[in-house]
């Protein structure tokens, strides 16, 4: 072909007479090089599509066209171009594969060039910025500080000299520019590690150069932690200094969400009665904040009492009072002890059924447990911290005491997901003491409250065992345990001065207007709801009860007035008599067993105010069990600690053997003479002694300490009471 002739198309929708196809080119209307800025719509027909002749170059590439070169025409010889698509194949292939191994080549040189543009953009911004540190004040010092405490902060890698060095060091640094440290959010931790390794005089030069910024430092997100610092650390001067600052704006501060938490902190672990009196005030109004008492006046914040001095104030400070403590509610700060204090002393103003209180009762009680999001309303959320502190605890027993039965199932509601965590709390498990003693439905309180603590739905028995062993070993989980068997009795409390007695003195005596029950049957009906697990736990471990004080009481109150079969459970502590008494760890060795033991052979309980034991009805029966446990050592208990526990079995009333006991002790009478201190001539002798070189003091009305108790008998008190009781 002569050159300058055109390539043929080839089209699939074409055939040539041969087999072979050939493409259609279409071509559109050539668009005009230079367009109208503002075109107007063409209502000429848009001219038709020709289709061009065979022979027109095309402006594809050969690859994106399935082959190369230029086209045959139409050829009669069929293998001509069977030849030549084999060779487009081919050259086709071959193009493909180069662009493939270019892509590739590029890749990684397009990768690398990507990765150092945005190392040297990383490292120009690194440089500006340590320019715009270098600019600032003091940046020399904190750059080379940070250094030391990034060097101080690995305890374990750093020796007690170098340490010292570094301490020196790091104070040249600071002194006198604590303030320039202390408000940026990564130099204030150079200074908090300074006052870590400080000394005393260091210690007071940081607090005093602070002087003064200690309002600001409470409301500094990084900084408030260098003040909670500093009031552990600091001596009583130093907590003095940091208190004072915080007077006439505990408005501000216990609203501030970052100076709240060190405000309360403040209040509950550090200031003391008079500080707290002063800050407290604050919340009854303006005037306390501006106005100060005169001074050696002693300060109160007892509510009650300012309202008594100035009645025409009171209901001004009831509104101030009551709005502050609304925004905290609202805003879900509910956990602040200076809160529940402030609650507290409002409630105390109120007098009892007035509207007053009522509205204010009205708050705390919710109406669902969940709102429409599924989050606790505030009004949950306040109950369930108010729980935890000394105020809140007794607002809401006086709440569960003055609240109808509809709004104590409320109450009560509101605490079902936290019993476990009330009930081993110091002042928590008060609500649930106040609940018990109040509730008329014994079913909704044993099951709110029993029902969490002793799941009895559960089928793992010795879960159900060990749990109850946890609370009743527990020093005021106990008494939540015992409550129904016990009521409010001084040996259940720790102290018999104990704040939770005269709070639930005070809660029974509101009990009296509020609640319909007898309070003798709300007891009975709440033993016998769990009388069957406490039977069932002392049944299973008898002998992990009686290595306790506690233990045994338990186990004597449930004996004494659970309802239900006790014939398990009592075996299972008279089986604990049985064996050599001689073994240290023997329950004859412990007094509280030995009580215990003493008590269920009586069957009944000694009253200090009559001087005898109340009997139980129906008795127990439990003096024949322990015989059978003790008879083989019955001298070795009649001699030793345990010999009251004879002694009860020998004045038992109904106990069938008492004769077979009294016999064995009067065959034996020698051994248990001797035991009950009858003193041998040796003994005579010493004391004949003694009193001879005393007798020149004996005339002048002296006597040594200790001679009278020489000179009384020793020996085993309950086997002296057994030789008058065989007589």
């Amino acid at each position: 072909m002569a050159a300058g002739i055109k390539r043929k198309q080839v089209s699939e929708s074409t055939k040539i007479a041969n087999g072979s196809k050939v493409k259609k080119v279409k071509v559109a209307e050539q668009k005009s090089a230079k367009k109208d800025e503002y075109p107007k719509k063409s209502k000429s027909k848009p001219k038709p599509v020709v289709e061009e002749d065979a022979s027109m170059e095309s402006d594809t590439s050969e690859v994106e066209n399935g082959f190369s070169g230029f086209s045959a025409k139409e050829d009669d010889s069929d293998g001509f171009v069977e030849s030549e698509d084999e060779e487009d194949a081919g050259r086709r292939a071959e193009a493909v594969k180069k662009v493939k191994t270019e892509k590739q080549v590029m890749k990684p040189q397009q990768e690398a060039f990507n990765s150092s543009s945005s190392r040297e953009a990383h490292a120009k911004q690194k440089a500006l910025s340590k320019e715009r540190k270098a600019a600032k004040p003091n940046a020399d010092e904190i750059a080379r500080s940070k250094k030391l405490w990034e060097r101080l902060r690995l305890k374990s890698h750093v020796d007690l000299e170098e340490r010292k060095k570094l301490v020196t060091e790091l104070f040249d640094i600071v002194t006198g520019r604590v303030k320039d440290f202390v408000f940026k959010h990564d130099s204030v931790r150079v200074i908090q590690c300074a006052l870590k390794y400080a000394n005393k005089e260091q210690k007071k030069m940081i607090a005093e150069e602070l002087k003064g910024e200690y309002r600001a430092l409470a409301e500094s997100r990084y900084a408030k932690f260098l003040i909670a610092k500093l009031l552990v650390t600091g001596d009583v001067g130093v907590q003095e200094m940091i208190v004072s600052e915080f007077y006439g704006h505990v408005r501000r501060l216990i609203n501030h969400p970052e100076a709240a938490w060190i405000m309360d902190d403040t209040y509950r672990s550090v200031a003391t009665p008079e500080q707290k009196a002063i800050m407290l005030r604050e919340w009854y109004g303006p005037e306390f904040a501006i106005f100060k008492s005169k001074s050696g006046a002693k300060v109160t914040s007892d509510l009650s009492t300012i309202l008594d001095e100035s009645p025409e104030k009171r209901q001004p400070i009831l509104n101030y009072l009551n709005q502050l403590i609304n925004q905290l509610v609202q805003k879900k700060m509910t956990g602040f002890t200076m809160l529940h204090d402030a609650m507290l002393q409002y409630f105390l103003a109120c007098k009892p059924g007035s509207t007053e209180a009522s509205e204010f009762l009205d708050h705390l009680k919710p109406e669902a447990t969940k709102d429409k999001e599924g989050e606790p309303p505030p009004e949950i959320d306040l109950l369930r911290n108010l729980a935890f502190t000394e105020s809140g605890s007794r607002l809401v027993c006086l709440a569960f005491a003055h609240s109808n039965a509809k709004d104590r199932k409320n109450l009560l509601r509101a605490y079902r997901e936290n019993m476990e965590a009330l009930v081993f709390d110091r002042n928590a498990h008060r609500v649930l003491l106040a609940a018990l003693s109040v509730i008329d439905d014994t079913k909704l309180s044993s099951t709110s409250i029993f029902g969490e603590l002793i799941p009895s739905k559960s089928n793992d028995a010795d879960a159900i065992n060990e749990k109850i062993f946890q609370l009743v070993t527990h020093l005021d989980a106990r008494t939540v345990l015992l409550y129904p068997f016990a009521a409010d009795a001084k040996w259940l409390f720790s102290d018999p001065k104990s704040p939770t007695i005269a709070l639930l003195n005070e809660v029974h005596a509101i009990r009296a207007t509020t609640s319909k029950k007898n309070a003798e049957t709300r007891l009975q009906e709440l033993a016998k709801s769990i009388s069957p697990s406490l039977l069932g736990a002392i049944a299973a471990r008898a002998a992990d009860f009686a290595t306790s004080s506690f233990g045994c009481q338990f186990m004597s109150e449930v004996l004494f007035d659970a309802e239900g079969d006790k014939k398990a459970a009592l075996g299972a502590v008279a089986h604990l008599a049985a064996g050599d008494p001689s073994v240290e760890t023997h329950i004859s060795n412990s007094a509280a067993g030995c009580r215990m033991l003493k008590g269920l052979v009586l069957s009944g309980r000694y009253d200090p105010k009559q001087k005898k034991v109340i009997p139980v009805e129906p008795s127990l029966g439990f003096a024949e069990m322990l015989w059978g446990s003790i008879q083989d050592h019955v001298m070795e208990w009649a001699t030793g600690p345990g010999s009251f526990v004879v002694v009860g079995l020998v004045e038992a009333q109904g106990f069938e053997k008492r004769n077979e006991v009294v016999a064995v002790l009067e065959k034996r009478k020698k051994k248990l003479e001797s035991a009950a201190g009858k003193a041998g001539e040796s003994e005579k002798k010493e004391k004949k002694t003694k009193k001879g070189q005393n007798k020149e003091e004996e005339s002048k009305g002296k006597k040594r300490k200790g001679d009278q108790d020489e000179d009384a008998v020793k020996g085993n008190a309950g086997a002296r009471i057994l030789l008058k009781l065989i007589t």
